[in-house]
């Protein structure tokens, strides 16, 4: 079930009126409650993997209680390893059988001994690269002595798959989400207007920036080569504002929705495009993956400490992994290949732990050393996304050599529609709004605080008119293929 679909417009409110009026009486019928909808709302794409989110949240629930009631240390990495093997088993399996597959017939047949892999017709299950993580990180919390576990299984049940950020984040630590499902929620007039007002900005996001842009992205990079390397140069930009529009607005709209039924997610987002080093782009974009990688793969292996070689090496391999997650195919090993060389330089002069505060934070324009940072970071994210978007590697060498091409000192043809320009006014709008309210949790969480009252309502009716009028053919989120 869509965020943008009519369906989920209907199961909102749905849920929302028998949630506050009909199970808030009682905790645990409100709980089992969220449980029934989450599932309802998972099964809806499929109904036959709710075993598999159900069978995985059974084995951590019970491996965490024994780990907990164990002081056996032999016994206690028994237990965390078969948590580790069943999440990472059925990841493995469902996400990256046919790429070992494909890859391993592919080396027989270089060395001259062509074999036929077996493929199977395998489906990937929606957010299953999403709950695993969060899974485990209870686990492996637990086993560090840093969580308790809890005995309700039903709120443990709802932790994982709690609908709002169930397929697509952000990657919930139990430690922040769960001790919610343990406690009264009292509904707050407030904080659901705050979560309506965070809903309209993800849809716009979405659906007026990422599901535009989607349109022109697919015809330039279905065919690179029918295209001038300016136009391929315009097809990285839209591309790299499709996949920020696209995810970071199902990140607002997961929050915004569960901002309704009293809960807070994390922050996921933190307006990555004004970032002034890679170093400091990580911290603000899909803040709960990074962070789950360095607090359960960084340190670790080891972190900063160590010579410079360990941290090369250290580097490497956290964004290699980072890459392979979000895809079985070698563009992403690449991607984040590209991404662990743009680190390394920051590590090796101390530098990656700069930029820790949001870029002007006295003054309305950046100076030109911060402006020109900027750019350049989001040059270099804005190539890497090339790999990220192409099909093959050979596809994104093709799609590099076009954009290089003389013809990248031309006019885009695309220029001349007139749909593009619209486009291009509306990303300029947004980046506006999004440097306006870079010091908030999203971008207009604040702006209209001390607007008159009509001033403030027609802001609002205007950004969902603009929604409505201008939405771009409906488009799956990026991330639920992850």
């Amino acid at each position: 079930m869509l965020f943008n679909s009519l369906e989920f417009a209907f199961f909102l409110p749905i849920v929302f009126v028998l949630y506050w009026f009909v199970t808030k009486r009682s905790l645990k019928i409100q709980n089992a409650f969220l449980l029934l909808a989450s599932y309802f709302f998972y099964g809806w794409w499929d109904w036959r993997f709710l075993s598999l989110i159900a069978f995985s949240s059974l084995v951590d629930y019970l491996i965490g209680l024994q780990l907990a009631s164990s002081d056996d240390q032999k016994r206690r990495k028994l237990l965390l390893g078969m948590s580790v093997l069943v999440n990472l088993g059925f990841l493995g399996f469902f996400k990256y059988f046919n790429f070992f597959a494909e890859s391993f017939s592919q080396a027989f047949t270089m060395l001259g001994e062509p074999i036929d892999a077996s493929r199977l017709q395998i489906i990937l299950p929606v957010g299953i690269s999403f709950y695993t993580f969060q899974t485990l990180s209870y686990t492996i919390d637990i086993y560090r002595r840093k969580l308790e576990p809890t005995k309700d299984v039903i709120s443990f049940f709802a932790f994982v798959s709690f609908f709002p950020q169930l397929v697509a984040g952000p990657i919930e630590r139990a430690s922040n989400l769960l001790p919610q499902f343990l406690k009264k929620r009292e509904f707050k007039y407030e904080n659901a207007v705050d979560g309506c007002k965070q809903i309209l900005w993800g849809l716009f996001k979405k659906m007026v920036i990422a599901d535009n842009c989607a349109q022109f992205v697919n015809v330039i990079f279905n065919d690179p080569s029918a295209h001038s390397g300016s136009t391929l140069v315009l097809g990285a930009v839209l591309f790299s504002f499709q996949i920020y529009g696209d995810f970071s607005g199902y990140s607002d709209i997961a929050i915004g929705v569960s901002r309704l039924f009293g809960f807070n997610l994390m922050k996921n987002f933190s307006f990555p495009y004004f970032s002034r080093n890679i170093g400091e782009f990580w911290r603000r974009w899909h803040i709960s993956l990074s962070t789950w990688f360095r607090d359960y793969l960084y340190i670790p292996l080891g972190g900063s400490r160590g010579n410079k070689w360990k941290q090369v090496r250290n580097i490497f391999i956290v964004f290699l992994i980072s890459g392979f997650w979000h895809g079985a195919n070698w563009t992403f090993l690449c991607w984040g290949a590209l991404h662990a060389l743009l680190f390394v330089p920051l590590v090796l002069m101390g530098r990656n732990r700069s930029f820790l505060d949001t870029v002007q934070t006295k003054w309305l324009f950046p100076s030109v050393k911060e402006g020109a940072l900027i750019l350049f970071t989001y040059m270099m994210t804005t190539l890497a996304w090339v790999f990220f978007r192409a099909d093959t590697v050979a596809d994104a060498m093709l799609y590099y050599e076009g954009m290089l091409s003389n013809s990248m000192w031309t006019i885009p043809e695309l220029f001349q529609q007139t749909k593009m320009k619209l486009i291009l006014l509306f990303i300029i709008g947004f980046m506006v709004l999004e440097w306006i309210g870079r010091h908030q949790e999203y971008a207009i969480e604040r702006l209209t605080n001390r607007w008159a009252l009509p001033l403030r309502y027609m802001f609002y009716y205007v950004l969902a008119i603009i929604v409505f009028l201008f939405k771009g053919s409906q488009q799956d989120f990026i991330y639920f293929q992850f």
